[in-house]
């Protein structure tokens, strides 16, 4: 990849709309641009900054035929997305137009980006730090309001500013030790040891923290995971199919009918949830329904919501059972229990069974559904939604990470911080206790980009979408 070619590629998918958006990025991207686009208004290497021009874009080598109608935006260097001189030519939306431009382009000396080089540009030209240009691919493929907001949050820059806070301070400290190498004879401490162990408590715990909201953040970028269990025939699968609106799982009376997960997503006031319905919980002899329960314990575990499902028409001794075991399965640290008692349309045990369920501590979340006439599910759609949004006003400052690559090195960051605080308690000399601070700094730096490789980089922006 070569950072100071020209580059150009459709910044929007052709024929899908009325208009497909060509970006063109580099030193000669004016002049590549001049070499084929016809406008009254002059040339666009005369243009000022942020002015559109409307023209023609035309076949220089065939007699300047015409090729379409069309706004050039003009972007000067340093004010553009990827810091260089940019324009953009937004024309008909018609692949054959595209391309013929893009021909054009490329005849003229520009080559075709790469997949993310767009926005590899503007980290390498310092628009953007590297956690908020890996937002930017989260902005293009968030599905739903809540996803959406966290990405456009992280790419504004605010969870940047507090690693760099962070690191700042973290800086500071090993500057001070390592000092102290240079003067190891005169036995001088230039960091106040007490200083030093408040300021790495503080900033483990503000990474540990960070760390610990991936689960909600990558729950709410990839969607809420809702684990339906329940024994069988107790509804699962009518339920999945009421609550996505669709029959997307088989309903029989037969039990055993679910034997592996079955998932749907759906987005309840701007948050995405997976639902999964899963095997009827039970003892079973046969193998492949036996495989279908170890996976819904599985999923159970990975879930952030669990909705157990008991059958009103059953003894309430049958429900309590359930709940005992899941009740055990269940991390009340990060997962939520959700009772259902189904069919209670049929209204036969539901009052019993309501009140084994508060005999057994279950106190909130407990709701009586019928899956079948939909009565109670607008009050479980609400339940679902007020949960999330319980867990997001719980972030005092609504910093989320989404990044699994961000929460591994939050991870090792954190552990560093650990080893350099219990080598200070233990005297440990200072050298060994900056070598820890120095492998700290080094993860926390992967993430904005601070200490980074061509490979790495290569990596993440291999991901992004050609245009981007």
């Amino acid at each position: 990849m070569y950072l100071h070619d020209t580059i150009c590629a459709p910044a929007t998918v052709p024929g899908t709309g009325a208009i497909t958006v060509i970006r063109v990025s580099g030193p000669e991207s004016f002049a590549l641009v001049d070499r084929i686009f016809r406008s009254s208004r002059g040339r666009l290497s005369d243009a000022a900054g942020h002015t559109v021009l409307h023209g023609t874009v035309v076949d220089p080598s065939d007699g300047e035929a015409m090729i379409d109608e069309v706004l050039v935006s003009v972007f000067r260097a340093p004010h553009s997305y990827t810091g260089e001189d940019s324009a953009e030519i937004s024309c008909h939306a018609s692949a054959y137009v595209a391309m013929h431009v893009l021909n054009l382009l490329c005849i003229g000396g520009a080559r075709m980006a790469e997949p993310g080089e767009f926005t590899r540009r503007a980290f390498v030209n310092g628009k953007m730090d590297l956690a908020q240009a890996e937002a930017v691919a989260d902005v293009i493929s968030s599905t739903s309001s809540a996803a959406h907001r966290l990405a456009v949050s992280q790419m504004k820059g605010g969870y940047s500013q507090e690693l760099a806070r962070i690191r700042e301070a973290l800086v500071e400290v090993t500057s001070l030790l390592e000092l102290e190498l240079d003067f190891s004879e005169e036995d001088v401490e230039f960091a106040d040891r007490s200083h030093l162990r408040s300021l790495l408590a503080s900033a483990s715990g503000r990474i540990r923290q960070l760390s610990d909201s991936f689960r909600l953040g990558n729950a709410i970028k990839c969607g809420v995971p809702v684990v339906i269990v329940g024994a069988p025939n107790t509804g699962k699968s009518t339920l999945l199919n009421a609550l996505v609106g669709e029959e997307r799982a088989i309903v029989s009376d037969i039990a055993g009918t679910t034997r592996d997960s079955i998932e749907e997503q759906l987005v309840l006031d701007g948050i995405s949830f997976r639902f999964i319905d899963t095997a009827g919980l039970r003892s079973s002899n046969d193998q492949i329904e036996s495989k279908g329960i170890e996976r819904a314990m599985k999923m159970l575990a990975t879930a952030d919501i669990v909705l157990a499902l008991v059958d009103a028409t059953r003894s309430p001794a049958e429900a309590g059972r359930l709940l005992t075991e899941l009740l055990s399965r269940v991390d009340d640290s990060s997962q939520q229990l959700v009772v259902l008692v189904n069919k209670m349309d049929l209204n036969k045990n539901v009052n019993d069974i309501n009140k084994m369920v508060s005999d057994s501590g279950i106190q909130r979340n407990v709701l009586n559904i019928s899956a079948l006439s939909g009565e109670g599910l607008d009050a479980l759609r609400h339940t679902l939604v007020r949960l999330v949004q319980g867990r997001l006003s719980g972030t005092s400052d609504h910093i989320l990470v989404t990044n699994a690559r961000h929460h591994e090195a939050l991870r090792l960051t954190a552990h560093d911080l650990d080893a350099a605080l219990s080598a200070l308690d233990a005297g440990i000399p200072s050298d060994l206790v900056a070598q820890d601070l120095r492998s700290a700094l080094h993860h926390l730096g992967t993430i904005t980009g601070a200490v980074t490789t061509d490979e790495v980089l290569g990596e993440i922006f291999g991901r992004f979408c050609i245009g981007k």
